[in-house]
């Protein structure tokens, strides 16, 4: 299978085999080289462990918590290779794809790794609606 590359920064590249459609907010493989920066599964809330309400406020603060974890290993969103989402209603992250997809380039940028998406019964947390683990590579 031919891989197509598009280059984002130094030591990472979008993978794309040719005549694969062009996939819209999430990339279907990266390339990189460098330091591995991982998360753990982080949920929707603020520094005092309270939740706001609903899939898009949680979602927003999550991807603020991861960037504020990246921040902490000298990380930035465009050295995000690979983002896991969970969700415990498929639904909803349907019905609010406009609005995630708003905050998303507003906590990230234009920058979109390789995702996966998945719906679960629950999360450990019970009232966390999201949870996403995220793989970042510093160049060295």
């Amino acid at each position: 299978m031919s891989t197509m590359t598009e280059a984002l920064r130094p030591g990472a590249e979008v993978l794309q085999p040719a005549g694969w459609p062009v996939p819209r907010g999430y990339a279907n493989g990266m390339a990189a080289s460098g330091r591995l920066v991982v998360t753990g599964g982080v949920v929707g809330w603020d520094a005092q462990e309270h939740f706001p309400e609903g899939l898009v406020a949680q979602v927003h603060q999550a991807l603020r918590n991861i960037r504020a974890i990246l921040a902490e290993a000298g990380a930035e969103p465009h050295h995000l290779v690979r983002l896991t989402w969970y969700v415990t209603d498929m639904d909803a992250y349907l019905d609010a794809r406009r609005d995630l997809g708003g905050i998303y380039r507003d906590v990230f940028g234009p920058h979109f790794p390789a995702m996966a998406l998945v719906q679960v019964v629950r999360l450990v947390e019970p009232s966390a609606l999201v949870e996403i683990e995220a793989t970042a590579v510093v160049p060295a």
